[in-house]
């Protein structure tokens, strides 16, 4: 069946998301439809919002309104410890788990010459120009997921840093081969900060 233009386009919209199929996209854009007009003019603005008014920090490369963003610029923390991770998603579960008092620096990928990623494509070089900048970093701890990508960006990066004389640990036992960070409990996180070893 035809669909009418708008609904086509919004369904064609919907399946840009991950994880997102036809059927689903099909579905959400009835129940969008149906949605009360304050309640579909709220979403488009958050939409609309979060490209706008969110960009990224020019120190670490966190998604903030602010710049630097809040955690860069917290005199409270402990400034001799960066603990990179792959996406923003992954500074917020840190976060939320309050056990980490270090700074962050956010990828944005991982290495993946399948899909067109190599070192120019995420927040490698600003990390290496962070770290000699920056001489009171004695820790770098890489804390990417345990996926066949995630190790070996973590291998290219810790042998980047590993000549300046700076400490590369690596996230240990708590995160299972294949997991997310974003989906781990805090009791995890814990531990698997608590456990990192030197690589």
């Amino acid at each position: 069946m035809q669909y009418p233009a708008p609904i086509a386009h919004l369904i064609d919209s919907y399946m840009k998301l991950p994880g997102i199929g036809e059927k689903t996209a099909t579905r959400l854009a009835f129940y969008t439809l149906d949605m009360p007009d304050m309640d579909v003019h709220d979403f488009s603005t958050a939409l609309t919002e979060v490209k706008q008014k969110l960009h990224r920090c020019t120190i670490c490369g966190n998604v903030t309104e602010q710049d630097p963003c809040s955690i860069c610029s917290d005199p409270t923390r402990e400034k001799s410890t960066i603990m990179v991770v792959e996406q923003p998603k992954d500074v917020m579960a840190f976060e939320e788990m309050g056990e980490y008092n270090g700074l962050y620096h956010v990828l944005h990928g991982v290495l993946s010459p399948m899909d067109g990623l190599g070192p120019e494509e995420i927040n490698i070089k600003s990390l290496i120009v962070r770290l000699q900048k920056q001489d009171n970093v004695k820790e770098v701890i890489l804390a990417l997921n345990s996926t066949p990508e995630g190790e070996s960006t973590a291998m290219y990066i810790s042998k980047l840093i590993k000549p300046a004389g700076i400490k590369v640990t690596r996230l240990a036992a708590g995160l299972a081969v294949g997991s997310d960070i974003e989906y781990a409990n805090s009791i995890t996180l814990k531990r698997a900060v608590q456990g990192r070893t030197s690589i």
